[in-house]
């Protein structure tokens, strides 16, 4: 499959893209690539070993005479998030992601495409594999668990790595370099709550708000864009005085995608179904309106469930959850005055879930700033607590410190201006980049972040610039040359 990839240039990145769309590598799913990345290793003569947690590092030499040069880690991370759109069944742990061209763009057939981070992991590959150039010592540390957990970076090995600079490949953006990124953590709630049979007068009814574009939690947070579950929440809200009972609710799936799509089902008394209904298409209207232009696809809809002998919340449960969840921290809390234009804090409500009572939310707050970030998950403590529900805070990782003095930075910016004629803008990101665990792990290491134009990331959306692509690698493969000699 995909075999039209090895047609676009540069070959040797889009071959080893290839690949990594036909093996399977959802989060938590990586071993198969693993495998084969060790034997493509063996076949090159490249040295390779695993850390404790799994994750990957491929050594080559220097060049002959560059072997006193700075070593150069180039790492990226082998998962990618595993979305689909609904109607598009298809099984992330077996199957391999179909990819087509289209105006310039690559894409893949509903589901998310894995340039995020298949791009800057394949350029790696191509990296090792490229005996025209000339370099210092080169390490490729490839993690796993990026997009789930930050498991690999968070479970690194110390003292493992032996490279001075890091060149992190994981950044969406042609003609920006990253230095800096927020730290975030998962805020985890769960309670057992009341349930009681319905009665006779209610009826069962399924709720569903569809249509929104989603996206990543982190970078497209500021973009006005539909979360599924803030807003079938509001209208769970509106129909608190119709008297409706929540039976359960399967809302995202992921806690760092913008979640697309919400469901809910509802204890209904019969004789309200049709205010229900009236008071539904007219905020559909509103969330339009309020969403015009951003995420015209919205789409709300009551109709009948097939749920079977079910048991609903309590009057009050439900009321005291959906009161809970209206006013949850979601979305940017605050923008950064330290960088004008950067999100610092914010939050996400990714995966909310309720079934024969037990209520599970996972949410994904990040900021440029740990106590905000540690306040945030706080806020959640506090709130949830008011109705019984436990809180814990797990996967926490720091920020990565801006370094704008560098001289990794300077001669990036330098190589940029030569090559494309003009500088590149540096950027701070208000999302998880690997770079600040590694940073705490290896703080003597120098670091930056650049990839190429990445859209859509983490939905079904996500593409990549042909165009970008060609010129990431060049800018990759001139700074890796540029480091096997002496800084001028």
């Amino acid at each position: 499959m995909n075999s039209h990839l090895e047609q676009l240039a540069p070959r040797p990145l889009w071959r080893h893209f290839r690949t990594l769309c036909d093996t399977p590598r959802p989060s938590g799913h990586e071993a198969a690539l693993v495998a084969h990345l060790e034997a493509w290793a063996d076949g090159l003569g490249l040295a390779h070993d695993r850390d404790a947690f799994g994750n990957l590092r491929i050594r080559k030499p220097a060049s002959p005479g560059h072997e006193k040069a700075p070593g150069v880690i180039l790492q990226g991370h082998l998962d990618m998030v595993a979305q689909a759109n609904a109607d598009h069944p298809h099984d992330f742990t077996r199957d391999p992601i179909a990819t087509y061209v289209e105006d310039g763009w690559l894409h893949a057939r509903d589901t998310t495409l894995g340039a995020d981070n298949g791009m800057g992991v394949a350029a790696a590959l191509a990296i090792l594999e490229d005996d025209d150039l000339v370099h210092g010592p080169l390490e490729a540390l490839f993690t796993l668990e990026e997009e789930s957990s930050m498991g690999g970076a968070l479970n690194l090995a110390e003292d493992w790595l032996e490279g001075e600079i890091l060149l992190n490949l994981d950044s969406e953006d042609r003609g920006q370099v990253y230095i800096g990124c927020a730290g975030g953590a998962d805020v985890l709630v769960d309670a057992q709550l009341p349930t009681t049979g319905l009665d006779e007068s209610e009826v069962s009814m399924r709720l569903a708000l569809t249509g929104l574009t989603g996206g990543h939690s982190g970078l497209d947070i500021d973009k006005g864009r539909g979360n599924a579950n803030r807003l079938l929440v509001r209208a769970l809200r509106r129909l608190e005085d119709c008297d409706a009972r929540l039976v359960d609710y399967h809302g995202g799936t992921l806690r760092n995608a913008l979640p697309r799509e919400a469901f809910a089902t509802l204890a209904l008394p019969a004789e309200e179904l049709e205010a229900a209904r009236t008071r539904l298409a007219a905020l559909e209207q509103e969330l339009r309106d309020e969403l015009a232009g951003v995420d015209d696809g919205l789409q709300l809809t009551l109709g009948p469930s097939d749920a079977e002998d079910a048991t609903a919340l309590t009057h009050d449960a439900s009321r005291l959850l959906v009161n809970a969840l209206h006013v949850a921290p979601c979305g940017v809390e605050r923008m950064s005055t330290a960088v004008p234009g950067v999100v610092e804090t914010s939050n996400n409500l990714g995966v909310v879930r309720l079934e024969d009572g037990r209520f599970h939310l996972c949410a994904l707050v990040r900021s440029l700033r740990d106590s905000a970030r540690a306040d945030i998950a706080d806020r959640f403590h506090a709130l949830f607590e008011l109705i019984g529900a436990r809180t814990r805070v797990e996967n926490a990782y720091p920020g990565w410190t801006p370094a704008p003095e560098s001289p990794l930075l300077a001669r990036f910016c330098s190589l940029h201006r030569e090559r494309l004629g003009v500088d590149p803008a540096v950027k701070v990101i208000h999302a998880g980049l690997e770079c600040g665990i590694l940073g705490a792990k290896y703080p003597a290491l120098s670091m930056i972040s650049f990839g190429p134009s990445i859209r859509g990331a983490h939905s079904p959306d996500e593409r990549v610039e042909i165009d970008s692509v060609a010129e990431f690698w060049d800018m990759l493969r001139a700074l890796v040359e540029d480091l096997a000699s002496p800084a001028t």
